[in-house]
């Protein structure tokens, strides 16, 4: 890991002098009417993409700043490398700053912040990014260089103060990116969290924890969201926010089948996610204990491949000599291709999957449930198999090891929707359109 930073020896690289493209103003205000100047906010760091919320934050920034200047704040906990990180973020920003976030710790430090966090009015979300030393950083920043927008990465940070600009100067308009939304997410896990004691947390928190992500959405000038079933959760509980839909996307020059890729071997079933997460943790032990059973017993050869790094060991409990648990691997793409089909059998969580939109970008058959595809356009059948119970889910995975032609014509149709319509080029520039539809409508 690389050393802890903090606010006063990151300071001198993010107070850099403006370039000389920052000079004048248009009757908006806006620092050159034609690029942007943006500072993206976030409790983690954008790169490099390890899981599917960094993966949103990079496909996003890395194609706005072929156009626009984009400066970054962001903590980083004890699972981050900050010299990597970066460097990752270097190659797209024009300044970086990361601050080491203390309060991000796993383990004992972790559940010593959730039993304060009973007794307190903020949720364990809140508590766990509301540094002052973020906010000393930020101050600094905003005071130093006018900004155009505020791109704020999730609600938890919300109570920040990011209105701030030089003197004389007008401050920012602020946006917020809503992964999902997190306190139904959490609630979700209240009504179905593995323990009666779990569920009594849950229950609690996410009380807590959506006055606080409303708050946020109340306070901002506009949110975009990953769904349109997100979008209108959103406006059921704040009517007059102004939201745009911006998908998860997919690398897809990336994410594509190569000829030098393994070909489908007929029988591994991959899921891959951050194993660390209620959502996925969930996932993988309905598939293995509710689903892999039928999938085994029908096909003798089949072997079940679970990707992603921090396994709890509920779930590497489940390993065995049919079911594999890689950990972390650098490149997804040669286990994607060789895989027989992806299976999503999500029961828990919000937004888009950016497992499905990076699997149909391969070209891979997909089995998965309804919740799992939300927001996915996608036709079932075609370009997606879409079942809910574990039998049919079962059944539909059996067909895909058993009708390999099936699958091929199923993948293909599948990368045909990503190219058309889950590119990160083409949700940067809905994004794009979106900040500059707020930056024009809004009060000077």
């Amino acid at each position: 890991m690389g050393q802890d930073d903090t606010a006063s020896d990151v300071m001198d690289h993010a107070l850099a002098p403006p370039a000389q493209h920052d000079a004048g103003r248009s009757r908006a205000g806006l620092v050159n009417p034609q690029r942007l100047s943006i500072l993206f906010v976030s409790h983690m760091p954008a790169s490099p993409p390890r899981f599917g919320a960094q993966a949103r934050m990079h496909g996003l920034m890395t194609q706005l700043a072929r156009h626009h200047d984009l400066t970054a704040v962001m903590l980083a906990d004890d699972t981050f490398d900050l010299d990597e990180c970066r460097r990752a973020m270097q190659a797209y920003c024009r300044d970086v700053v990361l601050v080491r976030n203390s309060s991000g710790r796993d383990g004992l430090a972790k559940r010593l912040l959730q039993l304060r966090s009973l007794v307190s009015t903020r949720s364990f979300d809140r508590l766990r990014v509301a540094l002052p030393e973020l906010q000393e950083v930020l101050d600094r920043v905003l005071r130093a260089r006018r900004f155009d927008l505020v791109n704020l990465e999730f609600p938890y940070l919300g109570h920040g103060k990011f209105r701030q600009a030089p003197a004389g100067e007008k401050p920012p308009w602020l946006i917020v990116d809503s992964h999902e939304i997190a306190y139904d997410l959490a609630r979700q896990f209240a009504d179905t969290g593995a323990s009666l004691g779990r569920r009594l947390y849950a229950g609690a928190n996410w009380r807590k924890l959506r006055r606080e992500e409303l708050a946020a959405y109340r306070d901002a000038d506009g949110v975009y969201l990953c769904s349109t079933d997100d979008e209108k959760r959103l406006h059921d509980d704040v009517p007059g926010a102004r939201t745009a839909v911006i998908p998860n996307a997919a690398d897809v020059d990336f994410y594509q089948p190569r000829s030098t890729d393994p070909a489908p071997d007929g029988r591994t079933i991959v899921y891959f996610g951050l194993l660390s997460t209620v959502p996925n943790i969930d996932a993988v032990t309905h598939f293995i204990q509710d689903i892999w059973p039928r999938i085994a017993e029908h096909n003798p050869d089949a072997r079940c491949k679970i990707i992603g790094g921090r396994p709890p060991p509920s779930l590497q409990a489940l390993a065995g000599p049919r079911v594999e648990l890689t950990g972390f691997v650098p490149d997804l793409r040669p286990h994607l291709a060789s895989a027989a089909a992806v299976v999503v059998p999500l029961r828990l969580g919000g937004g888009t999957r950016l497992k499905i939109v990076e699997a149909m970008a391969m070209g891979k058959a997909i089995v998965s449930t309804g919740l799992g595809a939300e927001g996915i356009e996608a036709v079932p059948g075609r370009d997606i198999l879409i079942e809910n119970e574990p039998a049919a889910f079962a059944d539909a995975t059996n067909r895909l090891l058993a009708e390999p032609d099936l699958a091929a014509r199923i993948g293909a149709a599948a990368r045909q929707v990503a190219v058309e319509k889950y590119a990160w080029s083409a949700a940067a520039q809905a994004l794009e359109t979106f900040y500059r539809q707020i930056l024009e409508t809004s009060p000077s």
